[in-house]
This record gives C-alpha cells, sequence and structure tokens, in this order.
C-alpha cells in the first residue's frame, strides 16, 4: 500500500487496458481516476488536479501529446507529474514527448511493477522539490558574518544590520517543460550546486539534462546557474559594503578567484571595479532625485 494515497489520472481510450490500470495500482493504495478519451483527461485533470498523470499517446480525437501540451500551459496543472504509457517506442516519439515537458516514457506492454516503479520515483522527486521550494521560503534572514552565509534563498538579504530586499524579477525564460531545472537553480544556486547536482534533483542524467536545456534554452544548465550568481553579485556588489570574498562564500564559491574570473567574465570588469562604477552612477542618480 502506498502510505500517502496520492491521486493519480490515467488517460486511455482502452476501456480494458484503463481497468487494468486502475484496477491494479487502487490495489497498491492510490487514489485513481480514469478518462477515456483525451479531452476528458484533460477536465478531469483540471478538476481533481491529480497528483501525478499516466497517458497514452495514440487516442481519438485528441492525442497524449495534445493533453500534455494543455495541461503544461495552465498554471494549475503545469507542474504535475506526467508520464507517457504507449506502444509507440520510436526516437522521435520519445524525443517530442520529453520536449514538451513529459517526466518519463514508457513503452506497452508494461508490467505493474515497472510503471509502480516509475509512479513512485516521480512523485519522490516531485516532493524533494517541493520540500526544497518550501525550505526556500521558510528560512529565516541571517546576518553575515565570515562564519555564515547570508539568507538569500529566503529572498531577503540582511547586510550590516540593513534589511536589504533582492529583486523577484526571474532572470530565467518562461519555460514550462524546464520549470523543475530552473526552480532547483532558484533555491539551491548559492549552495555550490553543479550540474549533476541539478541532475539528480529532476532524475536525469547530466549529458541528458544538457542536450534538452539547451535546445529548449539555448544554454546550459551551468551557464544557467553561473547567470544566475552573476545576477545576484551585482545585487550585492551595488546595494552592500561587504568584501568581495564574504559575496562569494554567499553564492556558494569556495575560491573567490574562481568568483572575479568568472565576474569579470560576464561583466567585463572585475567584481571591485564594477562595484565602484556602478554605486558611483547610483549615488549620482539619488543626487538628481
Amino acid at each position: 500500500m502506498y502510505e500517502s494515497s496520492k491521486k493519480i489520472l490515467v488517460i486511455e481510450d482502452d476501456s480494458v487496458t484503463r481497468n487494468l490500470y486502475l484496477k491494479g495500482l487502487e490495489a497498491k493504495g492510490f487514489d485513481m481516476v480514469g478518462a477515456q478519451n483525451g479531452r476528458v483527461g484533460i477536465q478531469q485533470a483540471q478538476k481533481d488536479v491529480p497528483d501525478l498523470v499516466i497517458c497514452d499517446i495514440t487516442m481519438p480525437d485528441m492525442d497524449g501529446y495534445s493533453v500534455l501540451n494543455t495541461l503544461r500551459q495552465d498554471p494549475l496543472t503545469a507542474i504535475i507529474p506526467f508520464i507517457f504509457l504507449t506502444g509507440s517506442s520510436t526516437k522521435a516519439d520519445v524525443r517530442k514527448a520529453m520536449e514538451l515537458g513529459a517526466d518519463d516514457y514508457l513503452t506497452k506492454p508494461s508490467t505493474l511493477d515497472e510503471l509502480l516503479r516509475a509512479i513512485v520515483t516521480r512523485l519522490e522527486k516531485q516532493a524533494n522539490l517541493q520540500y526544497w521550494c518550501a525550505m526556500k521560503f521558510e528560512k529565516a534572514p541571517k546576518s553575515f558574518t565570515d562564519d555564515d552565509t547570508t539568507a538569500i534563498a529566503s529572498g531577503v538579504a540582511v547586510f550590516s544590520d540593513k534589511e536589504v530586499k533582492i529583486s523577484s524579477k526571474s532572470i530565467f525564460p518562461c519555460i514550462p517543460q524546464l520549470k523543475e531545472v530552473f526552480d532547483f537553480i532558484e533555491a539551491h544556486y548559492h549552495e555550490g550546486i553543479t550540474l549533476c547536482d541539478v541532475a539528480v534533483a529532476v532524475g536525469y542524467s547530466s549529458a541528458y539534462l544538457t542536450n534538452r536545456v539547451k535546445e529548449t534554452s539555448g544554454e546550459t544548465v551551468n551557464c544557467w546557474i553561473v547567470k544566475r550568481r552573476m545576477a545576484e553579485a551585482c545585487f550585492l556588489l551595488q546595494n552592500n559594503n561587504e568584501t568581495v570574498e564574504k559575496i562569494a562564500k554567499a553564492l556558494g564559491y569556495q575560491d573567490v578567484s574562481h568568483f572575479s574570473r568568472q565576474f569579470r567574465q560576464h561583466h567585463g570588469l572585475p567584481p571591485q571595479a564594477w562595484r565602484k562604477e556602478h554605486q558611483l552612477v547610483s549615488q549620482k542618480q539619488v543626487r538628481l532625485w
């Protein structure tokens, strides 16, 4: 029995196959909902907001790709884990599914145990992501000292007893199928994360994730991590007087020289020189007012 009684929606036009999944997974402790076609499946998903969706691809009227695309465009259902279970197994089909934001792709015939393993893996990954995001917003701001790091992840930093609001505007593009990746980076960029950490968090190999993110966003995972750190570095350099070493540490860098090299590559100046130039600009703007 699955201890959490998670709700799963099965969208399958073949009644025998659909009922097989419904009964088999219900026996494992899941709360099951069935839909006989894509349009009904979308309505059920929007009504019940299940914890996971299992969907066939080849169905009359509306295929599984259209179902996935519709659910990913609706904020209510955009991040629900989605597993394709279908008889189609060509490379093009799998690629299209992943580009649309599918979380897994199983081919028929699949045993109930294979399906169950895929479900549990996706639910655990979703639970971990929700936990990390919850921790991000629950962290209390802390003072920035040599022995501690700032509460950047909480959206507020405290420097020299002054509370500074961090800009909430995201540097990440709005790409639903990469939301999980960007959410993880946003929650952990200041912890020294790497491509491998992101890949483990979202359940893909590093090589596959690199290709997927590059093809969809035009940049690699590592590039997005660095971009997020560099954006935060600019904010911190311009809005407080802490040392470059402390700011580098707060952004997850163990080596301040590494931080300075990356900063110069992205902004054309070393951190200290950039700070002097931009703090001077800010002071002039204040005097104009």
